[in-house]
């Protein structure tokens, strides 16, 4: 018998009879209606920012190239340099001169949240057959329209995102993304524009719009450098400030934020402030990059290697050289005596060790980096700069995973390796490693063996300094130099009393005779002791403290003591050597007054 089934409006059924055979049932959907299309309009998740800041011509050349049929530009830069607040601007722009274009943001992060993008672009523009489930929703959307895209990665699923990216004459797509080499698979090169940290003018109109009318400007423009004008980092400060009210002016936010690097990170990690950036993005400076450092992390590691040793040079004028493996690290033990006016220091001698890895290799490694625009070279490639807040990003990083003191140790081995000593035929080879050396002084190691070697590396420059009349820096240098010898050399080592010997010549320099002849009383009665009064550093000791009495005043003893170490000095240097032939002509001086 047969059987039939029938639904009605009312969702009815009847069934009659015992069916032996197959059963074979049908739907049919009713036709999908005709959708009244929607006026165009501007759908982006973000509201227009009151407190945009014009940057430069940036937004000009954005229009430049999106007026071209089927276009496209990318905005290319760091993370938190303000891309998207640009593409934002740019969109309402658009919409404001142009009521009949649509304006579309698409999130391109990952797969899925591309693939959503597309189907709430659907809806909005209610695209007919969008309903269906097996409706391949790339295939659907024809694009009329301005599209944006934010944040992506080179690939959606299998596939490339060229793929789903549609073609228009009456359209145009802009593209930001931290990553260079993601934009040029979707623009042509002539059409990134790379976007930079703002200029000082408007770093400090951002900051004065975020923060409201200031009593003192001169600490918001300070506050502006300090943060190297970079957007988020200046939104994120701002919002700090005034969500503690009276509790915290930006004088207050400054004092802390020059108090160490503990407290710039602990001011630069909070996640507050900014309303104009995916949920997915954190507002935290700091965070925002070690996003990417990850991702270099488990692409390319050697990269990641480069990156974290960078870190801790001064951010600009770091050498090729300075980043290729160096010296193997021989200890405390082996550092050599450095003499101030005698012979050349034999801590010069040690070997050098290779690296193994070829040019290619490293630059392969600078091309990543330069990828992310971490960092960026000077026309022989072969000198780097980075911003100082992405190496303090690099360094919370390496903390977080342990590796701070690794890397913080290579760079103090790489950097004693290539710094000389003071002498004034080392100085052009001194000058551009001297401002690597003053960023070591807060890159103290916890390891004695390369506590003494960052001593060492502080002692070299305090030299230079010296030399080159830098008072203030010598004694800097120079003392944080004796206090760490002192720790892991103790009192009597010869290369701590090279350091006393040292904060001696720059106090004297100073004007500070009285402390500098205590210290070289200390120098001259040690090495008598250890050394005997006739050593070649005993008399360097001797010539010194007689120098010293003889500004205070104290001609006869510093005559009695001059001859003296003129004296032992010819039994045992040879009469050309040029500090005996220094004190003899100084004691002649002398005695003819």
């Amino acid at each position: 018998m047969s059987s039939a089934i029938s639904f009605g409006d009312a969702n009815a059924g009847f069934q009659a009879g015992i069916v032996n055979g197959p059963v074979n049932t049908a739907f049919h959907l009713p036709p999908e209606r005709r959708e009244t299309p929607p006026l165009p309009n501007i759908v982006i998740p973000f509201p227009r920012d009151a407190d945009f800041v014009e940057r430069g011509m940036t937004l000009d050349r954005v229009d430049q190239i999106c007026a071209a049929p089927d276009s496209r530009a990318a905005l290319v830069g760091l993370g938190g340099v303000g891309k998207s607040q640009l593409a934002i601007e740019h969109a309402y722009r658009t919409h404001k001169q142009s009521a009949e274009t649509w304006v579309f943001w698409v999130h391109a992060s990952n797969a899925a949240r591309f693939e959503q993008s597309y189907r709430d672009i659907a809806d909005q523009v209610k695209i007919a057959g969008r309903q269906d489930p097996q409706a391949n929703i790339f295939k659907l959307i024809t694009w009329t329209m301005l599209a944006f895209f934010s944040t992506f990665t080179p690939t959606v699923a299998a596939r490339p995102l060229l793929d789903y990216l549609p073609h228009c004459e009456r359209g145009s797509i802009l593209v930001t993304t931290r990553n260079e080499e993601a934009a040029l698979k979707l623009v042509e090169r002539r059409d990134i524009i790379y976007v930079e940290p703002m200029d000082d003018a408007e770093g400090l109109a951002l900051f004065k719009k975020k923060l409201g009318p200031q009593d003192n400007n001169s600490d918001v423009a300070e506050l502006a450098a300090a943060l190297e004008y970079m957007p988020l980092a200046i939104v994120q400060a701002a919002a700090y400030i005034l969500q503690r009210g009276s509790r915290c002016s930006v004088a207050k936010y400054l004092d802390e934020y020059r108090k160490s690097e503990h407290k710039r990170t602990s001011l630069l990690n909070r996640d507050e402030g900014h309303l104009r950036r995916d949920r997915e993005a954190k507002n935290s400076i700091l965070v925002t990059w070690q996003v990417s450092f990850e991702y270099i992390q488990q692409t390319r590691s050697s990269a990641t290697d480069l990156l974290s040793l960078m870190s801790f040079f001064d951010r600009q004028g770091i050498s090729e050289d300075l980043l290729r493996p160096c010296t193997k690290r021989q200890g405390a033990q082996t550092i050599q005596t450095e003499q101030v006016g005698m012979d050349t220091d034999s801590d010069l001698e040690d070997d050098v060790s290779q690296s193994s890895a070829g040019d290619d290799e490293f630059g392969d490694d600078v091309v990543v980096l330069q990828i992310f625009c971490f960092i960026s070279t000077d026309a022989s490639g072969r000198m780097f700069e980075m911003h100082a807040l992405v190496q303090l990003a690099t360094r919370m990083w390496l903390e977080a995973n342990s590796e701070l003191e690794k890397w913080k140790q290579q760079f103090v081995s790489n950097l004693r390796a290539a710094f000389p000593t003071g002498e004034y035929e080392n100085w052009a080879a001194c000058q551009p490693l001297y401002a690597h050396a003053k960023a070591a002084m807060g890159q103290q190691p916890k390891d004695e063996s390369v506590i003494a070697e960052w001593a060492t590396v502080l002692y070299r420059a305090a030299w230079f300094a010296e030399r080159t009349g830098n008072i203030a820096d010598a004694e800097m240098l120079a003392m944080k130099a004796l206090r760490a010898r002192k720790k892991v050399l103790g009192q009597e080592h010869e290369d701590m009393l090279w350091s006393i010997a040292m904060v001696g010549l720059a106090y004297k320099l100073g004007g500070q005779w009285d402390d500098a002849e205590k210290l070289e009383v200390q120098v001259m009665q040690t090495r008598k002791k250890k050394l005997g009064a006739d050593h070649p550093d005993t008399l360097t000791s001797m010539n010194n403290l007689a120098s010293t009495w003889k500004v205070q005043g104290r001609s006869v003893e510093a005559v009695a003591l001059m001859g003296q170490c003129v004296q032992q000095g010819q039994q045992v240097l040879k009469a050309s050597h040029p500090s005996l032939k220094s004190s003899l002509a100084v004691l002649e001086q002398w005695e003819a007054e």
